[in-house]
């Protein structure tokens, strides 16, 4: 009988194959290995005294230090907490800063000052840059004579801005560039005599330069009622300038007046520029002097053109206030002792008590007055003195 076991689709079965001895020592010695690594262990007894603390502060609600409470995770959370409030600090600032700095990228003349040297020259003493005047910043007040004349200003006059091409763009508006110096005692004069007196002559000039009735060909009230009756002749004489002007009685050599008929003041400002001092008289009293510049600007009165003419006037005068107690004055009224004008941009020898201003559009008139001739001044110029003609040529000006 045989010992053979019948194969499968009538073949014999092969024997398995056996394990290497090799192999199996090594199965037997890792399986070992993992079974100690992985039997649970006794703890130590400080890990046992550590757990128990543990459990304690937890069961009174005290939360043990750890990574995410102990000092350097405190650390950590600072910092984290002043980079959150850096982001959010920013975020406010830095978006209105960056919209700022587009700002000023599209249009730099909105830096305060000159910071990036797009004009030059100075504006110290009534000089002007030849930047762009539009946002250029008003000049401080003039406290003293300037030593030159303002720089160029570029630019043309319009409707909208009548001012521009002018030194006069930076100028004070109105009576706000008419500023009165500090008063102090003047001889028998105490600080408030003086102070008075100085506030006097500012409204002097305002009624006569800027006062808007005045400007428009009206009799200058406020003006005149600042007249000291008590000088001899002086009220009577401006009276009758003003009734019939002629060459030897001209009322502009006090007052700014304009044909209301002829042109139009554009705007509701006058630009204003000067200085007043002050010092002690012969007669008990303080002499006040005054160095103004008034620019006006006008176009044509029936509005049928929107070019812009500019006439500028300069006045320079002394008034005094003698001490009612000594002399025979008025309390509260001005005496005048010296007045002199240059009007610049106006018809010469025309005497009509109005002024006239030339247009460049404006083909020559009889009436427009004479052509002007003779060496041009600056009518902006106040480092000099007032130019006067030699009474036969009409001056020329410079710019207007």
């Amino acid at each position: 009988m045989s010992e053979k076991q019948p194969g499968r689709a009538g073949g014999e079965r092969p024997e398995e194959p056996s394990v290497p001895d090799e192999v199996w020592d090594r199965f037997i010695r890792d399986s070992e290995r993992d079974i100690r690594a992985s039997a649970p262990k006794e703890p130590s007894a400080r890990a046992r005294m550590v757990t128990e603390r543990l459990r304690q502060q937890e069961a009174r609600g005290i939360e043990p230090e750890g990574w995410r409470t102990g000092p350097a995770w405190q650390e950590m959370r600072k910092a984290e907490n002043r980079t959150a409030r850096r982001r959010r600090l920013w975020a406010i600032i830095g978006v209105p800063l960056a919209a700022a700095v587009a700002l000023v990228a599209v249009r730099p003349s909105l830096l305060p000052g000159d910071l990036l040297g797009t004009s030059s020259g100075s504006s110290s003493a009534g000089g002007a840059s030849p930047g762009d005047v539009r946002s250029a910043a008003p000049l401080p007040a003039e406290t003293a004579a300037p030593t030159a004349a303002p720089s160029a200003a570029p630019g043309t006059p319009t409707l909208d801005r009548p001012f521009a091409g002018s030194p006069a763009e930076r100028y004070a508006d109105g009576a706000a560039g008419i500023v009165v110096p500090e008063a102090k005692p003047v001889g028998p004069l105490g600080k408030e005599q003086v102070a008075r007196a100085l506030r006097l002559t500012r409204k002097l000039l305002v009624g006569a330069n800027i006062d808007r009735g005045t400007l428009l060909g009206g009799r200058p009230k406020s003006a005149l009622a600042l007249l000291d009756p008590q000088q001899p002749k002086m009220l009577d004489d401006v009276n009758s300038w003003l009734r019939e002007p002629d060459a030897k009685h001209d009322p502009l050599r006090l007052f700014s007046r304009f044909d209301p008929h002829e042109v139009r003041l554009v705007g509701d400002v006058v630009k204003t520029r000067g200085r007043m001092t002050f010092k002690a008289g012969t007669r008990a009293s303080v002499v006040i002097h005054a160095d103004y510049t008034f620019v006006y600007p006008l176009a044509r009165a029936d509005g049928k053109s929107d070019e812009v003419a500019r006439t500028i006037v300069r006045r320079v005068l002394d008034v005094e206030v003698s001490d009612p107690t000594k002399y025979r004055v008025t309390p509260g009224r001005l005496a005048l002792l010296a007045y002199d004008e240059n009007l610049s941009n106006s018809a010469c020898f025309v005497y009509d008590g109005f002024l006239h201003p030339r247009f460049d559009s404006a083909a020559p008139t009889a009436s427009a007055g004479a052509t002007p001739s003779g060496p041009a001044i600056d009518p902006y110029d106040r480092s000099r003195g007032l130019h006067h003609s030699d009474g036969e040529s009409c001056g020329s000006v410079s710019r207007t």
